[in-house]
């Protein structure tokens, strides 16, 4: 690294793209040429676009993905039903801007996790906050940081959350108390944050896994009726990969 004041002074503002920038075009001898307006937009850039991966790494470490998964990456060769058309309308998520939510329904194996994280692999690019949640560890997390003082400051989280991953829904009844839970973040939700949820059962088989007709109806109200989905068929993914394997 060069010594020089100008760096110097870079890294006490912190401008830290914008030093390493500087050490590396003030060692290049091609860069000699570049008018100072032409030294100052690589500057600049490199700046902009430090900042902007530490802000998205800091959004991926808070989101906790399930997968390291991007929207390039799909395959729509494969037989599952999904729709190209209608995956890249919300990969550009408006639907977020929007509030809306979002049902991935399909049978173990055909890739409703991973496109969800890859929806929220987009979102976190896009400079939105992202939280992805298993349901059955959500409620059994619920009920722990009840009884240790995080209540609170975990529902205000899960609601505030512009996109919030709802990982394997339906896999058991729900009891009372995560009946409760659940329709408080969604409560909390509604109308103002986005959230998306995964599941192997067709909706309309969700109100017997919720159980309590009263509170099946509050929730469903609060995430399906203005919920977008997506429904996957055919054959586990995992499986089909084992056999060309």
């Amino acid at each position: 690294m060069l010594a020089h004041p100008t760096l110097d002074r870079l890294h006490a503002m912190g401008l830290t793209g914008m030093a390493k920038a500087f050490d590396e075009l003030a060692a290049n001898a091609e860069a000699e040429p570049l008018s100072h307006a032409e030294w100052l937009g690589l500057l600049l850039e490199r700046e902009w676009t430090w900042r902007h991966d530490r802000k998205l790494a800091a959004r991926l470490r808070f989101a906790k993905l399930r997968h390291q998964a991007a929207p390039e990456d799909i395959d729509y060769r494969s037989e599952r039903g999904l729709d190209r058309a209608l995956f890249f309308k919300l990969v550009t998520g408006d639907w977020i801007d929007a509030h809306d939510n979002l049902a991935i329904c399909g049978p173990a194996g055909v890739g409703k996790s991973w496109l969800a994280c890859a929806l929220g692999h987009k979102a976190c690019r896009d400079d939105r906050s992202v939280l992805y949640q298993r349901v059955p560890r959500l409620f059994a997390n619920l009920a722990l940081a009840r009884g240790d003082g995080r209540y609170v400051r975990l529902q205000r989280t899960l609601g505030n959350v512009q996109l919030l991953i709802l990982d394997d829904w339906g896999l058991e009844p729900l009891d009372d108390q995560a009946r409760h839970d659940l329709l408080e973040i969604l409560e909390d939700r509604y109308g103002r944050r986005s959230t998306l949820i995964t599941s192997q059962l067709p909706v309309s088989a969700w109100h017997d896994v919720i159980g309590n007709p009263t509170y099946a109806a509050a929730i469903l109200d609060r995430l399906v009726h203005n919920a977008h989905r997506i429904d996957l068929t055919g054959e586990s993914m995992r499986r089909n990969q084992q056999r060309k394997a």
